[in-house]
């Protein structure tokens, strides 16, 4: 059923999508079948009438107005010139009225198609509809004048309500039409606004996808549950090396991963991916993806994304190859390691030969004095040695055992005093008697002597350095503050890099690797300890550490 009216209302056609002759074709075709049915029925039921000349003449009329809705180039004419196919409908709608006479009633309803066009066609609204009803007025009113009966009231008054209908009628299709004409325009009008959405938000969708893949860092965006969303070129190349030998792809959980140098497997917690479905937040953690030789270093992030409402709805994570940086800073410690190892063997050698010969009897005090000279800067050559290999090779194990931080204090006070002396600088101590603590002693002895060595290194004569020490809230502190240089805030942030002076440092040409700060602080976090700077330029610096009581 629902395929025969879709056949029967042409709702198969767009309308709107055929020419303008097209529709002036269809707005007629309702018109013509009507007749077509009525001449139809006439045939069957009232065949004398098709003997009265105006009802043959209104087919004749009807079938000439058909033809010329097919046969008239409305496109190439002014584009309201095919209402006159409406207003001309009113001719064969009243002769075949005149012709039917008693015959056929409601002939005048005919009427209401070509109303209905003029209304609906949306040229001259309202005069559309006035015309409408004047031209149905006409055609009940001309029969009556042409008559040759007398013109009475009754005669004009007696087909007066056809018109009226006409007028109601073509009212309220103006009124609909205006309406869905509205509608239409707002729609039209949200749908080139959407559109335009549309279009701006592929075109951010292509730049955001150029971009992604334009870098050189892996990006992978993943939602709640792990799935992927997003992964730009250079994550699919990344995601290639760690696939196992073979297969043509894996998933994430299946990709070889590496931790500790590229040698143990990565746990499955401690898989990026698996930590930011947990919702982590990270920065700079190292894994190795691969089997060597193709086996790179990636410096991995990871940044929870949020909706409106504060609610998790994945993460991104970025994939940086760091493989050369580490290929170079483990060749730089090898270098450091090797010359270390090098120089050490010989400055030993330089320094036990120096102390024996600082033992033969009566040697002559120039040659003392040499060898005073050579034992002295053998000895800080030594330690420079011992502070490179230190960095480059690390510490072998803490030896924690139960100390006094006071003793240890006081202890390297009282090695720092003869340089402390000789450069008219006071050292003040202010400490407990006891500071108990969970260290390895000679690790933080040797803390405590680069602190004071630098605070003497670089206040001036006469300068004063206190160091003080107290226990609070499970752990005990320390610190060392000189009146002296200082620094200022870019240097103060940067202290505890490797190989890293302050400008004032370098400008004074005070002798030092930059190497004492960032072994001390290396010691104090494997301890699990804190050690922090805070430092004024032309003022002094403050040097504090903190440790567990029980680490």
């Amino acid at each position: 059923m629902d395929k025969v009216l879709d056949f029967l209302t042409f709702n198969r056609v767009k309308f709107h999508n055929l020419s303008l002759r097209g529709r002036v074709v269809m707005s007629q075709l309702p018109l013509s079948a009507t007749m077509l049915v009525l001449f139809i029925g006439t045939i069957i039921f009232h065949a004398p009438l098709l003997a009265e000349p105006l009802f043959r003449l209104s087919l004749l009329t009807g079938v000439v107005l058909l033809l010329a809705c097919f046969a008239i180039p409305w496109d190439r004419l002014p584009y309201p010139s095919f209402l006159i196919i409406p207003l001309l409908d009113f001719i064969p709608i009243g002769l075949m009225r005149e012709g039917a006479g008693d015959v056929l009633t409601g002939i005048g309803m005919l009427a209401v198609f070509p109303v209905i066009w003029l209304a609906a066609s949306g040229q001259f609204p309202r005069l559309s509809v006035l015309v409408g009803a004047v031209a149905t007025l006409l055609m009940v009113w001309i029969p009556v004048f042409a008559s040759g009966d007398p013109v009475n009231l009754a005669a004009l008054t007696g087909p007066i309500l056809i018109p009226f209908m006409m007028l109601a009628i073509g009212i309220t299709v103006h009124v609909m039409t205006a309406s869905m004409m509205e509608q239409q325009r707002v729609v039209e009008s949200k749908d080139a606004e959407l559109r335009g959405l549309l279009e701006a938000s592929g075109r951010r969708e292509r730049l955001l996808k150029t971009v992604v893949d334009t870098v050189d860092v892996g990006v992978l965006a993943i939602d709640e549950n792990g799935n992927d969303v997003l992964m730009n070129r250079r994550q699919h190349q990344i995601h290639r090396i760690g696939v196992p030998n073979g297969l043509a792809d894996a998933a994430e959980a299946d990709l070889v991963l590496f931790t500790d140098g590229g040698s143990l497997p990565l746990p499955a917690e401690a898989r990026p991916a698996v930590r930011a479905i947990r919702g982590e937040t990270f920065s700079d953690f190292l894994i190795w993806i691969g089997q060597p030789p193709q086996q790179r270093v990636l410096s991995t992030s990871a940044q929870s994304m949020s909706d409106s409402t504060g609610r998790r709805e994945g993460s991104v994570l970025a994939f940086n190859d760091v493989t050369d940086l580490v290929s170079a800073l483990n060749a730089k410690d090898d270098f450091l390691s090797n010359v270390s190892h090098e120089l050490r063997t010989p400055l030993t050698s330089i320094h036990g030969y120096a102390e024996l010969l600082t033992m033969t009897d009566d040697l002559p005090p120039n040659v003392i004095a040499g060898l005073d000279v050579i034992r002295r800067n053998s000895d800080q050559l030594l330690k420079i040695v011992n502070d490179l290999l230190n960095t480059a090779t690390g510490y072998a194990e803490l030896q924690p055992a139960r100390a006094d931080l006071a003793r240890l204090i006081h202890q390297a006070v009282a090695a720092a005093e003869p340089r402390a002396a000789v450069a008219k600088i006071q050292i003040l101590i202010n400490t407990p008697a006891k500071l108990d603590v969970e260290c390895d002693p000679g690790r933080i002895r040797q803390v405590l002597d680069n602190l004071l060595s630098n605070a003497i290194k670089y206040s001036s004569s006469g300068a004063t350095v206190k160091v003080h020490g107290s226990a609070q809230n499970g752990t005990v502190r320390c610190q060392v503050v000189d009146n002296g240089m200082g620094m200022n805030a870019a240097d103060s942030k940067d202290v505890f890099a490797r190989f890293f002076r302050s400008s004032a440092a370098r400008k004074s040409a005070i002798p030092g690797l930059g190497l004492g700060l960032a072994l001390s602080k290396d010691i104090i976090e494997r301890h699990g300890g804190t050690l922090t700077c805070t430092s004024t330029l032309g003022e002094g610096s403050a040097f504090t550490f903190t440790l567990p009581a029980n680490s």
